[in-house]
């Protein structure tokens, strides 16, 4: 649970605008979504690694 402390006369969009932040943060819809559909492991395994060697690839550019 997220807890917003609201200072007195902040603007009530400000403090949306924090617990928005806030709650991107946790990466809550992230994992909501993943949980949605069953991946079977040796498919995140692959995911993982092809996401490895993307950002191996970008990181050899940005060197060069």
């Amino acid at each position: 649970m997220l807890i917003i402390p609201v200072k007195e006369g902040e603007a009530i969009d400000r403090a949306l605008k924090r617990f928005k932040r806030k709650f991107d943060r946790t990466g809550a819809m992230k994992q909501l979504r993943s949980r949605k559909q069953f991946n079977k492991p040796s498919v995140v395994n692959r995911k993982q690694k092809q996401k490895a060697i993307y950002v191996q690839g970008l990181r050899t550019q940005e060197e060069s």
